[in-house]
């Protein structure tokens, strides 16, 4: 278990979720995960931060009234300066949807979309750096962007935020790491025709759990689903389910080095 400190830009910092119903997605993720629920900056609306130990591991947020929007996990990257990002973002062929704007004194934000159309955000800390666990069940382990193809975005991803990426194989997975001073921080994944209709390009928030049978039990159990059961992988024992509302992420007892 680790605690965070302050991100290079690029690094997954944050993730959070907007949703219809506040109340009910924070006891399903307080019964799945364990987390405790604190008020967080209210500039898009009721927001709350859930903890684990005290520290925080995520956002959850409400959807405003008559919005007809996806319910999904947000990644968000870390930046030096919002302002400088969301411009690289949109002169790279990606578009900014809100902000930047300011989150009380926790920092400013932006949310935009690369040119598949996958959302995510962008996240300058000031007094919240981010997530401030990493590696203990219930919190958020890894990022991955599931996509059509990874060649047109892993271009978008590396002049905005500088990423190193490893070289596609001849026959091997279309799958890129993309590195910050030579260490994995998230993934791009191609997946053609297996991509997901209803979901499009969309970035993918995993959460590690001491037991992801177990675990995909209970997502059952308390009204969400299992869309893909769990399995072994290279990255340990992994489950794809979404909660209530339709909230697509992964769960997973990592592998041991």
């Amino acid at each position: 278990m680790t605690e965070a400190a302050r991100r290079r830009p690029g690094t997954p910092c944050w993730v959070s979720l907007m949703v219809r119903g506040l109340e009910a997605t924070q006891e399903f993720y307080g019964a799945l995960f364990g987390w405790r629920f604190e008020p967080g900056p209210q500039q898009l609306g009721p927001y709350v931060r859930g903890l684990l130990d005290g520290r925080e591991v995520a956002g959850i947020g409400r959807l405003p009234a008559g919005r007809d929007l996806p319910t999904a996990w947000t990644t968000y990257l870390a930046s030096d300066d919002a302002g400088r990002t969301t411009e690289s973002v949109r002169h790279s062929g990606g578009t900014v949807a809100v902000g930047p704007l300011m989150a009380a004194d926790a920092g400013r934000m932006a949310i935009c979309a690369d040119p598949s159309g996958a959302v995510f955000g962008v996240w300058q800390a000031a007094a919240h750096i981010g997530t401030a666990l990493a590696g203990t069940p219930g919190s958020p382990v890894w990022n991955e962007l599931l996509t059509w193809e990874t060649e047109s975005v892993a271009k978008f991803y590396r002049n905005v935020f500088g990423y190193e990426l490893d070289p596609l194989l001849p026959g091997e997975p279309d799958i890129v790491t993309l590195r910050l001073d030579g260490r994995p921080v998230a993934a791009l994944h191609g997946l053609g025709r297996s991509l997901p209709r209803g979901l499009g390009a969309h970035w993918m928030t995993w959460f590690e759990v001491a037991d992801t049978d177990a675990a995909a039990g209970q997502v059952t159990d308390l009204g969400g689903r299992v869309l893909e059961p769990p399995h072994d992988g290279p990255a340990g024992r992994v489950a794809t389910v979404a909660d209530p509302e339709g909230a697509v992420f992964t769960i997973v007892r990592s592998a041991t080095p």
